[in-house]
């Protein structure tokens, strides 16, 4: 299946990095965001990727036209014969790359209706956000997309806890104090969606509209939008403390997310 990744957006509450870089672009362990998603999404098998550019999109083109110059030792044949020889190979020598311009000011559902053209008609695909990882079977949401019938399936996540949580008795004494806990009770969308082609159909073709608002709430509406509960880790990266965590497990080898 394709996998579309929305990579257009100006990540705003990271500005100390996005001021000068795309948000998926952001490195983790010296990689961009970008490329562990794609890496997650590869181990499943899905290795058509569409990508949804918008803010600084030409520093993502550029990413990727000279990827094995950005991935490997080179060396240069000097002189009248002048030759380039790379001498790593990796395991993305068969992904296949769409980078499709949707729009410096698009909202997210314009972006994904602006690459309908890139999805054959009838065919369903993935589709997430381009600063988030997760350790999610992509497989088994798949199944479970199928299993329900419906639209959509989005990836029901708990949220990582931002905020220390305490328990206090009416007295005003503190029995718990968790200094930012894992997880937090509620679900949230966690990307990592799972469509049928039939999504486009609840898209407008309309730059300002956000697919987390009318599309969604249409789908709700028809009985069209399915959860696949994940329990596992998820961690967006919203901040710069948050992009600090993901640098800090990538570098201690505890990176969930890493099943490749």
């Amino acid at each position: 299946m394709k996998v579309v990744i929305l990579c257009g957006g100006k990540g705003t509450r990271l500005r100390e990095e996005t001021e000068y870089r795309p948000k998926p672009m952001v490195p983790i362990g010296g990689c961009p965001i970008l490329w562990h998603i794609m890496k997650i999404y590869a181990h499943y098998g899905h290795k058509e990727f569409i990508l949804c550019l918008g803010y600084k999109g030409a520093m993502i083109k550029e990413f990727f036209r000279n990827y094995m110059w950005n991935t490997s030792d080179t060396t240069l044949m000097l002189g009248s014969r002048p030759a380039v020889r790379f001498h790593d190979l990796h395991d993305e020598l068969d992904w296949q790359v769409t980078l499709a311009e949707t729009g410096e000011e698009s909202m997210t559902a314009f972006r994904v209706k602006q690459i309908q053209r890139h999805i054959p008609a009838g065919e369903p695909f993935l589709l997430t956000y381009g600063d988030g990882l997760a350790a999610i079977d992509i497989n088994a949401s798949i199944s479970a997309h199928h299993a329900a019938g419906k639209v959509c399936t989005i990836s029901a996540v708990h949220p990582a806890g931002r905020f220390g949580i305490i328990s206090v008795s009416e007295d005003g004494n503190i029995h718990q104090f968790n200094e930012k806990p894992q997880f937090e009770d509620a679900y949230v969308n966690g990307g990592y969606m799972v469509c049928d082609h039939r999504l486009f159909d609840y898209l407008p073709d309309d730059p300002a509209v956000m697919l987390e608002r009318q599309p969604m709430d249409r789908l709700v509406r028809d009985g069209q939008l399915n959860a696949y509960k994940h329990e596992g880790f998820w961690q967006p990266m919203d901040t710069y403390q948050e992009m600090q965590y993901l640098n800090q497990l990538w570098a201690g080898h505890k990176a969930p997310w890493k099943v490749w």
